[in-house]
């Protein structure tokens, strides 16, 4: 019997990409597995981790949204269904082109407004989107976010100011 297992996932904007690739390549001891103009990521094994950095066309840094991706098609299904029954999805896509990958995902909140992506990976793209023009009606990376990630930053108490870490 096989066992699928899925992977933390973690999506961060970044306003310099070669600065962020080479302290993060540093810091995981590995070059990205992609590396494109506005993107790249790490698939990690120890810890099991998908780490992603990307510029934002609207120039937000920190946090995009947090993540699990799913070891295959029934692994996702399992998470959409815990999703709904926690009546948390907002954005369910089948077969979308986010992020040079093309998925099938489910897009949640948490309580705080932290975004989340459910996703399972079947391919590639040559784009980080399905269009690649700066189209307002792309929903890669999700629905509009109820909270931006910048004010959630704002909101949490372990600052490096703060003295709680």
């Amino acid at each position: 019997m096989t066992t699928t297992t899925n992977r933390f996932h973690v999506h961060l904007h970044v306003a310099d990409l070669d600065a962020n690739i080479r302290f993060y390549s540093t810091l995981f001891g590995a070059e990205p597995s992609v590396r494109k103009h506005d993107y790249a990521k790490w698939m990690l094994d120890d810890p099991r981790l998908n780490f992603a950095i990307s510029t934002d066309k609207h120039g937000d840094i920190g946090i995009a949204h947090l993540g699990l991706q799913a070891g295959d098609g029934a692994a996702l299904e399992a998470i959409g269904q815990r999703l709904r029954a926690a009546d948390a999805v907002s954005l369910a896509e089948a077969g979308t082109t986010c992020c040079y990958a093309r998925s099938d995902k489910y897009w949640a909140e948490d309580p705080q407004g932290v975004r989340w992506e459910s996703f399972h990976s079947f391919g590639e793209a040559t784009t980080y989107y399905a269009n690649d023009a700066d189209a307002p009606t792309d929903t890669c990376c999700g629905p509009a976010a109820v909270t931006k990630p910048a004010e959630t930053a704002k909101r949490a108490c372990c600052a490096v100011d703060a003295g709680c870490c």
